[in-house]
């Protein structure tokens, strides 16, 4: 189908990459894993990115193929190269070494993109591609549209500050964190280290987000809203990898959140999304989604 000039229900912008696991390379970064379960939920998303002018990058470009991917602006870089993430294992906790400069870091500038976002579109962004500062501008640039904008924090340590996570936090609608995540703006901007929900009120009030979603592993989620907080247990399952399960998570949220589904539910499908994920392998991995809502009725 061509998508030239069609609203997207969905748009990611960030890191395209290879993790080289010890196992071998496996395709990641959060935009391109939230891009791929949306794919899978049927709403159709887009990618903004760049990758090298080289055989990662055609490898990639050719599982986004595969994937149903929105490309139109993914962009081609002659002088640097596509992204890798290099891990290290010591004993069973895996390190990770972030490569730069690589081609996501240069970003350029696309005013076709906004021809093909709405308010109704989501643009989902972390905090991760703002680490240079052509990518950055980019996303400055883009965060300045109507669409609903979903900020999934990735803290990556040192690759944010106060004032950048200021503006970035400044200009979302729905923020997703995890709980060290939670605590960590806190410290940064010296809000309470009481309780959850005291926490998430002050990053609600100090930066005018409407939506906060809390993500606890096993443990489940929470979800935020001005007027309510939902909260739902995970159930223990049998886990391969957590690789790209809390991007799955946030993939079925936003797919339940665009067809206005009760949050109590979205919570639900989110949570058994990141389950699902969970055992298996990657944080791309092939799957129906009949497998997927089996599980979940098994789950909960």
């Amino acid at each position: 189908m061509d998508t030239q000039n069609i609203i997207l229900p969905a748009v990611c912008f960030g890191e395209v990459l290879w993790d080289m696991l010890p196992e071998g390379p496996q395709p990641g970064g959060a935009p391109l894993n939230v891009a791929y379960h949306l794919n899978k939920m049927g709403v159709l998303t887009s990618i903004v990115s760049k990758i090298g002018n080289d055989e990662n990058g055609e490898k990639l470009t050719g599982l986004m193929d595969v994937w149903g991917i929105n490309k139109q602006f993914l962009q081609v870089d002659d002088t640097h190269p596509t992204s890798v993430v290099l891990a290290k294992m010591n004993g069973n906790e895996a390190s990770y070494e972030i490569v730069f400069p690589v081609a996501w870091d240069f970003i350029d500038k696309d005013n076709n993109i906004q021809s093909v976002i709405s308010p109704a579109t989501y643009f989902i962004y972390g905090s991760l591609a703002s680490r240079n500062e052509t990518s950055r501008n980019t996303l400055f640039k883009l965060l300045e549209t109507d669409a609903i904008k979903v900020f999934d924090i990735n803290l990556r340590p040192p690759f944010i500050g106060q004032d950048l996570l200021k503006i970035l936090l400044g200009k979302a609608d729905i923020v997703k964190l995890n709980e060290a995540e939670l605590e960590m703006v806190q410290v940064i901007f010296n809000g309470p280290l009481s309780n959850e929900a005291s926490q998430v009120k002050f990053i609600q009030d100090r930066f005018n987000v409407s939506g906060v979603i809390i993500t606890k592993g096993e443990f489940g989620a929470s979800y935020y809203t001005p007027e309510k907080g939902y909260h739902l247990w995970g159930n223990e399952v049998r886990v391969k990898d957590t690789v790209g399960s809390g991007d799955s998570f946030l993939a079925a949220f936003i797919a339940n959140h665009y067809l206005k589904i009760q949050p109590e539910i979205i919570l639900k499908n989110a949570i058994a999304m990141g389950a699902f994920i969970a055992t298996k392998k990657g944080g791309c991995p092939d799957y129906r989604i009949e497998e997927y809502e089996k599980f979940k009725n098994q789950m909960f």
